[in-house]
């Protein structure tokens, strides 16, 4: 008979009574219920982004082709001063109505959708969510049907837009109860790595959304037609969202029941916004967020002028910066994962904030150059994520179980509008006093938050 084993087993999660297990994305990734999450959010937010790759496609495939009223549409955009001389741009300003039709309800909605994420299950609100935009996008091809013109556009145009209004609008009640899951199903001692890999997750689906979506619709329309089935492009969205639902339908949550709340909606965001003023700690990750999503929104704008001053890439090229810039976050979100629990919030916090200060400097100086332009992209990146995982991990383990949906749909609504204010404000200040002043002033920026962090005293 064997004698007991000499050696002992390796503790495989950390937690409060055990801070020496395993921590990072390998542990993170053994909670069952956190993968089932963490795959309902890969397919959503593919999704989501393979969403207006289609739009775009179908208007410039199909809906073009058949509208009779392109001079109608140039005469109204003369009026607003707009050009529209060319195919591209009008396939441009037909795109921008599908991207405010899928901008208004986070603007406007999030904070009311995160009140019902608090009264409703939430697994329940995210299958449903999903499942339901999985039905509402196989009506796509009806928009293609031929019928009246509007306004100097084929009917079908206003079905999409109409279309991209209503999913944006489920969207606001997938988002927060997404958010306010991640604490349910991950101890407080790998939220961070959590929040990292959520992060690396969103990035890695931007770029592979943009930049694989039309390939791979293009190749589901050739491969079906070559079996005598025509749309193939079509069956791509319902997939996704349909494998989001599906796997977020095997969540195990242990939620309380939920008693029917006799407070009104808007009470209940006040209640929100009170959260914000009774925990600073709270309130401070949400400055953070929207500074940050502020920063990088007004950099969306600079990246045209940055990659139009470097000759071998052109305005047109400036998707490789943005590109570098979510490379980075992935990067730093990933590293965070597996040493951020070594470090204080504050201080990751404060050298995100100091590493953005340095390479908005940078950018003033060497702009011209690919390569420097290219590696400071990437590093704005790194600091970016440096600050938007500590707050949000912050904001989840700070936020009282049944408000943080509430918060968190206000954190949307807060994010959503920080994100379209300097995409204006920004390209005005350009035009008026030049590039490099208005590198220097978001420098500014965040190195006085930086500095509120107070790094050099002990934590």
């Amino acid at each position: 008979m064997s004698g007991p084993s000499l050696t002992t087993p390796e503790p495989a999660l950390p937690t409060g009574s055990n801070p020496e297990g395993k921590r990072g994305l390998e542990a993170v990734l053994r909670l069952n219920d956190f993968r089932k999450l963490w795959l309902g959010q890969i397919f959503s937010q593919l999704a989501d982004k393979f969403y207006i790759v289609l739009m775009v496609f179908l208007i410039d495939q199909h809906l073009l082709l058949k509208g009779q009223g392109s001079g109608v549409l140039a005469e109204m955009a003369s009026g607003y001063g707009l050009d529209i001389s060319t195919r591209t741009q009008v396939i441009t300003l037909l795109a921008t109505g599908i991207f405010v039709a899928n901008t208004i309800p986070a603007m406007l909605l999030g904070t009311v959708a995160g009140v019902w994420a608090d009264r409703w299950p939430k697994r329940r609100v995210m299958v449903a969510s999903n499942a339901v935009r999985a039905l509402l996008v196989v009506f796509a091809p009806l928009c293609l049907l031929p019928g009246p013109v509007w306004l100097g556009l084929p009917w079908g145009y206003w079905g999409l837009v109409g279309m991209t209004f209503l999913e944006s609008i489920l969207t606001q009640f997938f988002a927060p109860s997404e958010q306010a899951t991640i604490p349910v199903v991950v101890p407080g001692e790998h939220l961070l790595a959590a929040n990292s890999l959520y992060q690396a997750t969103s990035m890695g689906a931007t770029i592979l959304g943009f930049a694989l979506g039309e390939p791979i619709l293009r190749a589901l329309h050739s491969s079906l037609e070559i079996l005598g089935i025509d749309g193939g492009e079509f069956l791509l969205l319902p997939l996704c969202y349909g494998l989001a639902a599906l796997s977020l339908s095997r969540l195990k949550l242990q939620e309380a029941p939920k008693p029917a709340s006799n407070t009104s909606v808007w009470a209940e965001i006040g209640e929100g916004l009170q959260v914000l003023r009774r925990v600073p700690s709270v309130r401070g990750a949400m400055i953070h967020l929207v500074l940050l999503y502020s920063l990088l929104a007004a950099l969306y704008v600079l990246a045209l002028q940055l990659a139009a001053l470097i000759d071998n890439l052109g305005a047109s090229g400036f998707g490789a910066l943005l590109a570098m810039s979510g490379l980075g976050m992935a990067i730093g979100a990933v590293v965070i994962a597996q040493l951020g629990h070594r470090f204080s919030r504050r201080r990751l916090t404060a050298a995100g904030l100091g590493t953005i200060t340095w390479t908005l400097v940078l950018l003033s100086q060497l702009r011209g150059s690919l390569p420097f332009t290219l590696s400071l992209c990437g590093i704005l990146g790194i600091g970016a994520a440096l600050v938007a995982i500590p707050a949000q991990t912050t904001i989840q383990e700070e936020t009282p179980e049944t408000e943080r949906g509430r918060v968190f749909g206000l954190q949307n609504n807060l994010i959503n509008i920080a994100l379209s204010l300097p995409l204006v404000l920004a390209g005005t200040l350009v035009s008026s006093i030049g590039l490099q002043p208005v590198l220097w002033l978001l420098a500014g920026l965040a190195l006085v938050a930086a500095l509120i962090e107070r790094p050099w005293q002990r934590c």
